[in-house]
């Protein structure tokens, strides 16, 4: 894992854990070792944006540590503006990316909107600044501040690796006994 921040140290053992245990029914040790460093990057302002920091975070950790662990993640935050007739949004979003068995995959989190009062008089610089300000490490980041703790760094990075995860095994491992996912019927 190509971070020492614990919310995503957690989150990612946690999307491994229901993979492989809940979606898959199979028990296995997952070990989530704490590589690179933690000094905050600027925030990203695009889905493009935070995917190359995620990107970019687990070439450096693949660089230094390929062959010594089974999968390489990275894992970034960071804020998406929108826009759709002609009403502009911002909302924060989390990307994970996964290197192992020769792919890469990606992954999000869903999205939490920034309300439109707290965004009013700034420009995505301002509301960039202002929510690293009330997101900090120790109450679970921008997500944390959102929601009211309901979701937190810890479960955006959770999702975001899960969705990755299903990614990388698509196709390649089955569901679990007893479990069926819907088929449209043929035609």
């Amino acid at each position: 894992m190509a971070s020492r921040l614990p919310d995503k140290l957690f989150g990612v053992r946690d999307a491994f854990y229901r993979y492989f245990r809940d979606g898959q029914g199979h028990g296995v040790p997952v070990t989530v070792l704490p590589r690179g460093d933690s000094a905050p990057a600027p925030l990203p302002l695009t889905d493009e944006a935070i995917l190359n920091q995620a990107r970019a975070r687990v070439r450096r950790l693949a660089a230094h540590h390929d062959g010594d662990h089974t999968f390489c993640v990275g894992t970034e935050a960071g804020l998406v503006q929108i826009e759709s007739e002609g009403e502009r949004r911002f909302l924060v979003r989390t990307w994970s990316v996964i290197r192992g068995m020769g792919e890469e995959t990606w992954g999000a989190s869903g999205s939490v909107q920034i309300p439109e009062r707290v965004i009013a008089e700034l420009d995505a610089l301002g509301v960039a600044s202002t929510l690293q300000a009330a997101g900090t490490r120790r109450h679970g980041g921008m997500v944390a501040a959102l929601t009211a703790g309901l979701e937190d760094r810890r479960s955006a990075t959770a999702l975001a690796t899960l969705h990755a995860l299903a990614s990388l095994f698509h196709g390649i491992l089955d569901h679990p006994p007893g479990r069926s996912f819907w088929r449209p019927s043929p035609r």
